[in-house]
């Protein structure tokens, strides 16, 4: 009997012993971390350094025109392009003329199919422009009835959708010269909307659309045929061939010298555009290509007004007199830029140009959690337009060990342009009871969604492999 008696008070103090073990670990698991937790963060400088991130910058155009003959298509990419190794961009202009009165053959679409087959190649996205003129004759080749265009956009929604993921936008909806809705006969509110509502549909959803004028844009969008709401107005964005060539950039906006085409919603003189586009360009893409030299294309000038528009791409061929003056201009605003030239200020500044202003760690013991803010700002003239992941990342080295912590706050309330000065401060609250290491490296990053690139920022601080190195949190 005693040694039973002595046997339960053994298995009693042991049992004492194992809860007092378990409860101490749970609290040292718990907030253990929390008295010893010794957290560091770094500092970040802005740079001038390049940034080859997608769907943004200079571009080149390449011209391709569809024929039933079946062509090399990848022999012809690789010698297009084999000078070509410093653009993201490139604009595809695919010439339709030769169906211009039928339905394209079987032949022709192979031919197209092959050619974006060719594209993938490339470290390169697209603006894709179809069109059935390349001589600026339109009048001669675009067909004579909207119908054929309409049945041409539905037999290329396969093409489309296939290579959606290269396709950054569609430039135009097949009409005018070049492909430039000018001199075209359908250029009504209906004709308009009835392309684009085509087009809308073929695209993948992801797509960005553009049109040439901000009236097209107005008659299209405002349109009053639309039933329940318009599913382009997120998607419509501008085109501009004549940017910054004189007071009414040839045509885009009103002056007495341009008639408005009959459109329900005419163009507006310079100023009112220009406003249009600050506020609808923080959505959707607008890029196109400079033209003439006169004083709307002076740098200081040039770059007001391509903050306001929120210019994404720019042709690197055209015009070579104001790429030029642009190269032979010195910036003078104070700051990283100070000193570079002009057209080299400019490239850096096409689409969005995210940089780390500041970066925190911190520990709340109240709500045991680990803190990681990060202070960004937009330098570029535009938002990023395309979905993007920010994450933090903590890693351990020792054990190999990486945790990820997605941002919920939306990057493309980064506008740039003229509000580059604004910042966006995203944040992340991490459980400190995932944190079983004696020791993390903090990182932040973002990412292309679509293809999970990773985006450069606009710091003095190189990347690592799980991004910018932000601080360490670490316990004696």
């Amino acid at each position: 009997m005693a040694k039973k008696r002595k046997a339960i008070v053994i298995f009693f103090i042991c049992s004492a012993v194992a809860i007092v073990l378990t409860v101490a670990l749970i609290y040292f698991l718990l907030w253990g971390w929390e008295r010893e937790v010794t957290v560091r963060s770094g500092s970040f400088t802005e740079s001038a350094r390049e940034l080859r991130n997608p769907n943004r910058g200079f571009y080149k155009l390449y011209s391709f025109l569809i024929t039933d003959e079946k062509q090399d298509y990848p022999e012809m990419i690789s010698t297009f392009y084999q000078e070509d190794a410093d653009t993201r961009l490139t604009l595809i202009q695919i010439c339709l003329k030769t169906y211009r009165q039928q339905s394209i053959t079987k032949e022709g679409l192979a031919n197209i199919e092959a050619l974006f087959d060719a594209l993938e190649v490339l470290d390169k996205q697209l603006i894709v422009r179809f069109t059935y003129d390349n001589e600026g004759k339109n009048e001669i080749y675009e067909p004579e009835s909207l119908d054929v265009i309409l049945t041409h956009m539905d037999q290329l929604s396969y093409i489309l959708r296939k290579y959606s993921e290269e396709i950054f936008c569609l430039q135009g909806l097949f009409t005018g010269n070049w492909g430039e809705m000018n001199g075209t006969k359908f250029n009504s509110d209906e004709d308009l909307r009835r392309l684009a509502e085509k087009l809308s549909d073929a695209a993948d959803p992801a797509t960005y659309l553009s049109v040439r004028l901000p009236a097209q844009w107005r008659s299209i969008i405002q349109s009053q045929s639309w039933q329940s709401g318009n599913p382009l107005a997120g998607r419509l964005g501008l085109f501009n061939d004549g940017m910054l060539g004189n007071e009414s950039d040839y045509g885009t906006y009103r002056t007495g010298e341009y008639a408005n085409d009959g459109l329900s919603f005419p163009r507006l003189e310079r100023k009112e555009e220009l406003e249009f586009q600050n506020e609808l360009c923080s959505q959707v893409p607008n890029g196109g290509e400079v033209i003439h030299d006169n004083v709307y294309n002076d740098l200081e000038r040039a770059v007001k007004d391509l903050e306001v528009m929120h210019v994404t791409y720019l042709n690197k061929a055209y015009d070579q007199e104001v790429l030029k003056k642009w190269a032979d201009t010195v910036v003078t605003e104070e700051g990283c830029f100070k000193g570079m030239d002009g057209l080299t200020y400019i490239e850096r500044r096409l689409g969005y140009r995210l940089s780390i202003v500041d970066a925190s760690l911190s520990y709340q013991s109240k709500k045991r959690v680990l803190t990681v803010e990060v202070t960004l700002k937009n330098a570029g003239f535009a938002p990023l337009y395309k979905e993007a992941k920010a994450q933090m990342i903590l890693y351990n080295e020792k054990k190999e060990q990486t945790l990820v912590y997605p941002v919920t706050q939306d990057l493309h309330t980064l506008t740039g342009g003229d509000k580059a000065a604004d910042t966006l401060t995203l944040s992340a609250d991490i459980s400190l009871r995932e944190l079983l290491e004696r020791e993390y490296t903090v990182y932040f990053s973002v990412l292309d969604a679509n293809t999970e690139e990773f985006i450069s920022l606009a710091n003095e601080e190189d990347a690592e492999w799980h991004g910018y190195r932000i601080g360490k949190v670490s316990r004696q």
